[in-house]
């Protein structure tokens, strides 16, 4: 793949979770190989960092350090960089973002889980932000912004092998168990999980399985995983994220929700969009459909995680948590 490839499979995902197109365009044209990619985006995360520094109001110092952190997990998504390097560097970059500008914000850790937990200490209800097979919290900064501004508070979180845990943590199919964990630990009486990607099934299995979900959500996630059709790079990261080929291999055949879908309880909205095709990957339609307070959003011109039609489903979303945690008007 040539570095304009790239920069160009890439291009809707760096939007969604957005940093500058411009600023996107200059820093992929500049690439002489594709193993120029994490560096250039690390040195960008750290050009951040310095604006941060002299920045004139922590308000600035604060967004330059939220653009870092964004830029580093970007970093950690290309070659020539170890990802958890990238990782622990957008870690650091989001706490100290948060200190300035929400300095109520709180770090919540526990066994498989590391994360922010932000907005209302009073709202009535929390979302959980669960990621998927290499994204981070760092990753959904705008979709926590949606759900904050709806009076909700949402903890934005890590799991194992994934984001600030990758390096010393693998991916775990049985994710409820760590939703339990991290609903114990943040003590909400009102609970609603959003998956992306694969955390769209973490999410969904989590809201059969684990009984204090009452709202839940899925953007791109996957109902099925057939390991033998998945493309080989999708493959590759999979391996890495649970510690082998043989473990991957497992772990997709377990990436099936036809028996647990019936058993979601909690009202459930499934994004989808219509231009994400991936091989080896059958989509939402089916969870909506067979999960008994379903209902399905295909944006016909979404790709895999929306990022190129965020205006036609992130609000929806939104709204869709709002209702369901308050039972109140969005």
């Amino acid at each position: 793949m040539s570095t304009s490839e790239l920069a160009a499979a890439r291009w809707t995902r760096a939007i969604g979770t957005g940093v500058d197109p411009d600023e996107y365009r200059r820093v992929t044209e500049g690439l002489a190989s594709v193993a120029d990619w994490g560096p250039a985006f690390l040195r960008t995360g750290h050009g951040h960092l310095r604006h941060a520094q002299d920045a004139g109001s922590p308000r600035s110092a604060g967004e330059h350090l939220l653009m870092a952190a964004r830029w580093f997990h970007l970093a950690s998504l290309g070659p020539g960089v170890e990802a958890p390097r990238a990782a622990a560097e957008a870690d650091d970059a989001l706490g100290r973002a948060l200190a300035l500008l929400e300095p109520e914000a709180r770090r919540v850790s526990g066994e498989g889980f590391t994360g922010w937990l932000r907005g209302p200490s009073d709202a009535p209800g929390t979302v959980v932000v669960v990621p998927g097979l290499d994204s981070a919290k760092e990753e959904f900064l705008d979709l926590v912004s949606a759900l904050t501004a709806r009076g909700l508070a949402v903890f934005a979180m890590d799991g194992p092998g994934q984001g600030a845990l990758a390096a010393g943590t693998t991916l775990v199919p049985d994710f409820e168990r760590v939703v339990g964990r991290v609903v114990d630990a943040l003590d909400a009486t009102r609970i609603g999980l959003v998956g992306l990607s694969l955390g769209g099934y973490f999410a969904a299995r989590a809201a059969a399985l684990e009984p204090r979900v009452a709202a839940v959500a899925t953007v791109s996630g996957p109902f099925r995983l057939d390991w033998e059709e998945l493309p080989p790079p999708v493959r590759d990261v999979m391996a890495r994220r649970t510690g082998g080929t043989h473990a991957a291999r497992a772990f997709a055949r377990q990436v099936d929700l036809a028996a647990l879908a019936p058993r979601i309880a909690a009202p459930l909205l499934v994004v989808d969009g219509g231009q994400d095709v991936i091989p080896g990957v059958t989509n939402g339609a089916p969870l909506a459909r067979l999960a008994p307070r379903g209902s399905y959003l295909s944006v016909p011109h979404g790709d895999h995680l929306l990022g190129n039609a965020r205006s036609h489903w992130l609000h929806h979303l939104g709204d869709h948590f709002a209702r369901a945690l308050t039972g109140a008007p969005a």
